[in-house]
């Protein structure tokens, strides 16, 4: 090979997906490559040129792409320094879509097609780029991100591992007839913790712990010699061996367990995963952390906890656990300490007797909280239905439940959730409403729909309950899925009002930021994607609040049209929402205010890359909007 070839070696070792090819798939590649000059405004490649014959690589310059049809002026693509095109049209045997031209005197890489198919049946990490793009580079950068918060974080379980892999030793059983005095002489031989009962075919029936016995056994003053089904806990929740190991920690948090049984698809039992093996984090485990939230005694014990799930999440994330995962968890997490706050004050109001806050109201999340995505930095959106009790006015009713609902948001801000600057709390009487009121109030933004009335709806329509009588909420979401199918103009503004938040994707140069060279990941980054899920979800008829679960339920209605196109924007969206947490992170670990302003120019160029790639897909989910609605 020519010294001229060997010289751009360092070149490709730069950029994705050449940094991680093999070094021999490399020099496969530039002993086939021609470097080739295109001044300012020179066609590179188009339409009219038929199928697509050679891949390129900018080694220099600035090359932007433009559809000649007549689309809007944001699904321009602007390609920089050591990225290639065009890999689908190459894939796909077909012309281009889009009119590359250099916007400056340019130099790139090209590869012809035949070259381009041969490299891709030689080299499996660029096979994967090729035909995984978008994943392929999230992955990349998501690992990259994941090995600098392991720097602080210490050996832990990952928790993006399979149940199987985790399970450390065959499981004990014993069949339901057995005795309670032979289960325990099994558990103390084999020093465990607990029993599972099984049928003779190993299909799960129940479960005795060491908490079992003291609460079934000793202080109800039973007799060992009693079979171990009549103490036993029965239906004991169980996961798949594929399942990841935070899925069971998920069902640890919420349920309050501390074994989740792994079964196999017929039924019968493969192992048992304790807390202890999921967890050895550096204070406090998942379980532990969800049962002192749940039996904390003051605000005081929460405020301290509150810090402790800040704390956990940042470990799992470290751990491997993916931003959807993260957000989920850490509003899982979140909404036991507002659930514990609110029967703290119930009880303090003399209001936690049977019929009065569990029946009588439906707390309600809103915002990022009722998306189950709330990340480090997040503020207060919530909300009250009740029911008029008999006797009573709506009015009377309100005058009652607001000093309660004040006391809960006062709580709330101490515990680190600040109080929302717009006053989209339960305390306001505007959102302390009976469920009919929360109709007639709904029903005026979709019959209206004043800006200020679009601004509520992309708020409140993500409501679900978080705590109380969650009949409900589900009632007024059947009911405004109703009302909203039968008022298309009402979409059609939402959609027209998503189009004016457009990506921060420049005409001249990379990023449009402000005059701190910074912009904001959540109004210009995950805010596109939010908006528009809330809005093509609403119109499927969609029941679901989180915005990949309305992408997902938006494929599935499709029956595979437009999937591998909705899975390219599940990707972006993860990906800004795992820049946005590590953002947080940084913010947190130097002693800094949270916040969401993140400098692109900071960025390393995989993900600088990664997230202009993003951008492009918030575009092309745009454009897909506009399509729908004709906008």
């Amino acid at each position: 090979m020519s010294a001229a070839l060997i010289q751009h070696l360092p070149f490709f070792t730069k950029h994705a997906p050449f940094d991680r090819m093999q070094r021999e798939h490399l020099l496969w590649m530039l002993q086939r490559l021609q470097l080739a000059y295109y001044a300012k405004g020179e066609v590179i490649a188009s339409p009219k040129q038929g199928a697509a014959n050679r891949f390129f690589v900018i080694k220099q310059g600035l090359v932007r792409g433009s559809r000649l049809a007549k689309v809007p002026q944001d699904a321009v693509l602007e390609l920089h320094e050591g990225e290639c095109f065009p890999v689908g049209a190459l894939l796909a045997h077909r012309a281009v879509t889009s009119e590359y031209r250099a916007d400056e005197d340019a130099f790139c890489f090209e590869l012809s097609a035949p070259h381009f198919l041969e490299l891709i049946e030689l080299s499996v990490v660029f096979k994967d780029f090729c035909t995984r793009r978008i994943a392929a580079l999230f992955e990349q950068s998501t690992q990259a991100m994941q090995a600098q918060l392991s720097q602080t974080s210490s050996e832990q379980q990952p928790l993006s591992s399979t149940l199987a892999s985790i399970i450390r030793s065959a499981p004990v059983t014993c069949l339901p007839d057995t005795t309670i005095r032979c289960a325990l002489q099994t558990m103390q031989d084999a020093h465990l913790g607990s029993m599972i009962v099984a049928d003779a075919a190993k299909r799960p029936l129940g479960i005795f712990t060491l908490r079992d016995l003291l609460q079934r056994v000793t202080l109800a003053g039973l007799s060992l010699e009693l079979p171990i089904s009549g103490v036993m806990s029965s239906q004991p929740v169980s996961l798949p061996p594929t399942a990841l190991a935070y899925e069971a920690a998920m069902v640890m948090a919420r349920e309050g367990f501390r074994h989740v049984l792994v079964t196999e698809a017929d039924g019968t039992l493969r192992g048992i995963v304790s807390e202890r093996d999921l967890f050895s984090l550096q204070r406090v485990g998942l379980r532990q952390l969800s049962t002192s939230l749940r039996q904390a005694g003051s605000v005081a014990e929460l405020i301290a906890l509150s810090r402790d799930i800040r704390e956990l999440t940042l470990n799992m994330m470290a751990q491997g656990v993916a931003a959807e995962q993260i957000t989920q968890l850490i509003s899982t997490l979140n909404d036991l300490l507002s659930s514990r706050i609110i029967e703290l004050e119930c009880m303090n109001a003399g209001l936690q007797q049977p019929g009065s806050c569990q029946t009588e109201i439906c707390w309600l999340a809103l915002g990022s909280e009722g998306r189950l995505e709330q990340t480090f930095y997040t503020d207060q959106d919530n909300g009250i239905i009740f029911s008029v009790a008999q006797g009573e006015t709506a009015d009377t009713m309100r005058q009652r439940l607001l000093p309660l609902a004040r006391r809960i948001n006062e709580a709330l801000d101490r515990c680190g959730f600040p109080l929302c600057k717009g006053n989209i709390m339960a305390s306001n009487p505007q959102w302390c409403l009976s469920r009919e009121e929360w109709q007639k109030t709904f029903s005026n933004w979709i019959d209206h729909g004043s800006p200020e009335d679009l601004l509520n709806a992309s708020i409140f329509f993500d409501f679900r309950s978080l705590y109380g009588n969650a009949t409900f909420a589900a009632a007024l979401r059947t009911w405004l899925n109703k009302k909203v199918s039968t008022t298309p103009r009402f979409l059609h503004q939402m959609a027209a009002n998503a189009l004016r938040n457009r990506p921060p994707l420049g005409l001249v140069r990379d990023f449009v930021v402000d005059q701190q060279h910074t912009l904001d990941i959540k109004l210009n980054g995950t805010t596109p994607f939010v908006d528009a899920a809330r809005i093509l979800g609403l119109a499927s008829g969609s029941s679901a609040t989180g915005t990949v679960q309305r992408l997902r339920d938006i494929a599935k209605a499709q029956h595979n049209n437009n999937v591998a196109e909705i899975e390219g924007w599940i990707e972006a969206f993860h990906f800004l929402q795992t820049l946005r947490l590590l953002h947080q992170y940084e913010c947190s670990r130097r002693g800094d205010d949270m916040n969401n302003q993140i400098n692109p120019g900071r960025l390393n160029d995989l993900n600088r890359r990664i997230l202009k790639e993003a951008f492009r897909q918030s575009r092309k989910m745009q454009s897909r909007l506009a399509m729908e609605y004709n906008l």
